[in-house]
């Protein structure tokens, strides 16, 4: 996909902050749709659907945590990475956003080329999750990615993002043991910082939901998914 192609939404109530971040992505080459608040930001990712949305966590009217349920309750935005802006020293829950759906945050004050770089870190994101197995199905499991549903025999689960992003890279080569690194790498990427017993309790999750049997511990190495 070429630059021209690609299309990055930023919401932010700040006008400086969509100038400056939206000329240098537009100078990169990117299609750069702007929004000053949560509401707008939800009308323009339903309207253009983006690849990358860069959200403002503290706005009027709906707050980027809000903003970012909505957009990740929109099925043919499931696959949009969503990144969160914020303040250095901000009060905010990394944990709250990742809940909400984000996959990655952006600490302002930014440097052009470091903005970037990131930008281009994100995309690579989408781009991977863009080319997997719309659906996976393993013994009574279906897996559907675009919908963001899991069934297990006739029974419809719903999971939070992560969970389901965790559930579908280990289904997606069952018998694969997958290193906690490469797992903390794809579905919370290598940026951002996380406690060491993230994965075990989304696994814990994950067990309760679907059967402790279907997962197995690597001791030392980490999981996979048993037919």
């Amino acid at each position: 996909m070429k630059k021209k192609d690609i299309k990055i939404l930023l919401v932010d109530d700040e006008p400086d902050i969509l100038e400056i971040v939206g000329y240098n992505l537009s100078n990169e080459g990117y299609q750069v749709i702007t929004a000053e608040n949560g509401v707008v930001g939800v009308e323009e990712a339903r309207k253009h659907k983006p690849h990358l949305i860069i959200l403002d966590v503290m706005m009027p009217e709906m707050d980027g945590i809000e903003a970012c349920e909505k957009i990740r309750s929109i099925p043919e935005l499931s696959e949009t990475v969503i990144a969160f802006l914020t303040a250095r020293g901000e009060d905010y829950s990394q944990v709250a956003g990742f809940d909400a759906g984000a996959d990655d945050y952006i600490t302002k004050p930014i440097k052009p080329k470091v903005l970037v770089s990131k930008v281009k870190s994100l995309l690579r994101r989408f781009k991977t999750a863009a080319v997997a197995d719309a659906v996976i199905k393993i013994d009574n499991i279906t897996i559907n990615r675009e919908e963001y549903k899991v069934t297990v025999g006739k029974k419809e689960l719903i999971l939070p993002r992560k969970e389901f992003e965790l559930l579908s890279l280990l289904a997606s080569k069952p018998g694969k043991v997958f290193q906690r690194d490469v797992i903390l790498d794809t579905v919370w990427g290598n940026e951002v910082v996380v406690g060491g017993r993230t994965i075990d309790v989304h696994i814990r999750k994950l067990r309760e939901k679907m059967g402790d049997e279907r997962f197995k511990t690597v001791k030392g190495v980490g999981y996979k998914i048993v037919l």
